[in-house]
């Protein structure tokens, strides 16, 4: 087997007689593969290396694809036991995301909405707090938690939309074997949508699997706010208004993500996805800790996780 993801999806490498390709086992029964067939023509269209679809069963749920390759970016930081920043690739990454976004255009991909939004911030409360941390919001708690996630929604819909990868991270990065080939490729793009311009910068550089420290983060995010905004891409004049904008649209994938690892373990029977929950409860507090408006939410964090985000758990009713 290729690889696995955190879906019902499958992929396996086979040899051809005309050279390497992927099989995608998606059952029909819990896996679309319309939405994957569609951005990967927009995708390919906008410029970007992606899985060409050579055949589609779509009665069974088998797609045929081109193959881009094994290794993927984040295997490509590694260095043995450590990662290591690497400028180069991360700017190969945001020549991917600019020329994504450059293609976008309105009432092609279902919209990063309200309803979404709110949906997503759910998951924390759902299966993070409640199911994983065994905690019981008391009424009180659960409308200041309401209030806090209506700001982060009403700020990130404040943002100009864009094209949205919505998981655009080294994970699903391919660096090619021909050195020659200077693109990076693109995977896991089904779930686009067309939302924030923040929000697939803040996904590159606070990443589900790995964290760097603050200099690289603002070095590559002041790239790409230079490179974006020299395109014409509509990220604003002032470069700190446009950070603010990419934390807070950091702030709410981080905790939709700290619900949904919550649940794929849970619901799932995939723990290994809550090994990297201190991560985003790490990123959640930092966030909160530089917005007045995001105390009472700094406030509920400290009471359930504690002084130290990596070990402990609360239990109860807050």
């Amino acid at each position: 087997m290729a690889s696995a993801d955190a879906s019902f999806r499958r992929y396996f490498r086979i040899d051809s007689a005309l050279g390497s390709r992927i099989i995608m086992d998606a059952p029909p029964d819990q896996e679309n593969c319309t939405p994957f067939v569609q951005v990967a023509k927009l995708m390919h269209q906008a410029g970007l290396l992606v899985p060409e679809v050579l055949h589609w069963e779509q009665s069974l749920g088998f797609l045929l694809l081109s193959d881009l390759g094994s290794q993927t970016m984040l295997q490509a930081l590694s260095s043995r036991a450590h990662f290591a920043p690497n400028l180069p690739r991360y700017l190969q990454a945001v020549d991917a995301l600019v020329a994504w976004q450059l293609a976008s255009q309105p009432k092609v991909l279902p919209a990063y909405d309200h309803a979404l939004l709110k949906r997503e911030l759910a998951l924390f409360p759902d299966w993070y707090l409640s199911r994983h941390r065994g905690v019981t919001l008391e009424t009180e708690s659960r409308a200041i938690l309401d209030q806090v996630f209506e700001l982060i929604i009403k700020r990130n819909l404040a943002s100009p939309n864009v094209y949205v990868h919505r998981d655009f991270m080294p994970r699903n990065l391919m660096v090619s074997e021909d050195p020659e080939q200077t693109r990076l490729g693109v995977l896991d793009f089904q779930d686009a949508v067309y939302g924030p311009i923040t929000y697939d910068i803040a996904s590159l550089m606070r990443d589900a699997f790995l964290s760097w420290d603050e200099e690289h983060v603002l070095d590559v995010t002041i790239r790409y706010w230079s490179q974006a905004r020299a395109a014409g891409l509509p990220v604003g004049d002032d470069f700190g208004e446009f950070y603010r904008d990419v934390e807070w649209m950091g702030l709410q994938r981080h905790l939709k993500v700290a619900g949904i690892f919550a649940r794929l373990s849970l619901r799932d029977g995939k723990p290994q996805y809550l090994e990297d929950t201190p991560r985003f409860i790490s990123y959640i507090r930092a966030t909160c800790t530089r917005y007045a408006e995001l105390k009472p939410l700094l406030r509920l964090i400290e009471r359930v996780e504690g002084s130290d985000v990596q070990t402990g758990y609360a239990f109860g009713r807050i």
